[in-house]
């Protein structure tokens, strides 16, 4: 229901990760016979997660590791591993920077051309480990780079932007027709980023077998503060799943909403799912493993921007390996790691056996959850902070 925010305005209330919490269940279930397999068109597997498409997060060298642990790490075609042929010193300057300083050597270190045969050499490199390859292009870029990946053999393909619509208006460059593009290209085409309902079942409509949803919640994207765009990620998730639920109906086509960005734990991935999610895109959680490229470091895709850059360099250390992080064991209390585990011990505590009776968990709106009774664990932490 919307409210008046003024004489004759009305806003709409969203919710955030923080303000709701998950109901337990009336049966519960071992968390070890749970069912979370992820499907993408045709393709299967083992767990609902991506890694972002964010330097540094997925290299070649990430997205193997993480296909062997059941995941799909998303290499971004635009960013420095196509740029460069040896990028290990590029990352090892922008680790180095100060953070004063982060933003404007990034802006430079993009510069640098992309080259073709770069693209197809990072693809054909993740596939000889014989795991699923995903790559990324922005929507300006895709029928292009659509074209090399697909005959380099990606099995994936993202187009993704901050904001991305069915209806795109320039006069200054070609606007890219998503109905062709998925056609055109043999393999899944994942589009976002979207946040409401009307854009979400459009971009279903296009033929794409995924939807990435979430503008500006990541931990290095500043869009919400530079532009002031962005739907709180539990109401933009439950409405673009609504969507994904009423295009089903509608073609019998059922197209993955994927949440992306704005979980630092496994119980924000957990609610991510209870509402509508089928899979989760996250950064800086798989930033902090030990496989990861930026040293400790995390950036947003939007940092290298030349005008108007809506990321920035965040250090987020290194906590642990990528499997620790995936599936523990946890050496942390903090819930930044064994995020698999988290995700079937909730879903055996709401009596949910699959991610599709998860996502029909009962809700409560509980802004209290977080903070009601931590008291001595706040003042804990406070302590260890001076």
């Amino acid at each position: 229901m919307a409210e008046f925010i003024g004489r004759d305005r009305k806003a709409r209330r969203s919710y955030g990760f923080d303000e709701i919490a998950l109901v337990p269940g009336d049966v519960t279930i071992n968390p070890e016979e749970v069912d979370i397999q992820f499907e993408l068109g045709p393709l299967k597997f083992e767990i609902p997660f991506l890694a972002s498409a964010m330097d540094g997060v997925v290299d070649p060298r990430f997205a193997i590791a993480m296909g062997k642990l059941g995941g799909l790490a998303v290499l971004n075609l635009e960013g420095i591993y196509t740029r460069y042929e040896d990028y290990d010193a590029i990352l090892e300057d922008i680790s180095k920077s100060s953070p004063e300083k982060a933003t404007e050597l990034v802006q430079k270190l993009y510069v640098e051309p992309i080259k073709e045969k770069l693209i197809a050499e990072r693809i054909e490199e993740i596939k000889k480990a014989k795991v699923p390859c995903a790559v990324s292009a922005i929507p300006q870029k895709a029928e292009k780079y659509g074209q090399i990946a697909q005959e380099a053999g990606a099995d994936v393909f993202v187009v993704q932007s901050t904001v991305t619509t069915v209806k795109h208006i320039s006069k200054a460059y070609k606007v890219v027709d998503f109905s062709k593009l998925c056609k055109t290209i043999k393999c899944p085409v994942i589009i976002g980023n979207c946040v409401t309902y009307k854009v979400a079942f459009e971009l279903a409509e296009t033929g794409c077998a995924g939807l990435l949803v979430g503008v500006g919640p990541g931990a290095a994207c500043t869009t919400r503060g530079v532009l002031g765009l962005g739907v709180p990620q539990v109401t933009a998730i439950a409405d673009c799943a609504a969507a994904r639920d009423a295009y089903y109906k509608k073609s019998n086509r059922y197209v993955a909403i994927i949440g992306d960005g704005g979980m630092s734990t496994g119980g924000d991935i957990c609610k991510a799912f209870a509402c509508g999610a089928d899979a989760v895109m996250v950064g800086s959680a798989f930033a902090r493993s030990k496989e990861a490229p930026g040293r400790g470091f995390h950036w947003g895709m939007a940092t290298p921007h030349a005008n108007l850059p809506r990321g920035t360099r965040i250090k987020v250390g290194t906590t642990g390996s990528l499997e620790e992080i995936l599936f523990g064991p946890a050496r942390l209390d903090d819930g930044t790691q064994n995020l698999v585990g988290a995700l079937r011990t909730c879903m055996g505590n709401v009596g949910a056996g699959s991610v599709r009776e998860l996502q029909l968990a009962e809700i409560v709106i509980a802004p209290a959850i977080r903070t009601e009774g931590k008291l001595f664990q706040a003042a804990q932490r406070v302590g260890m902070g001076k």
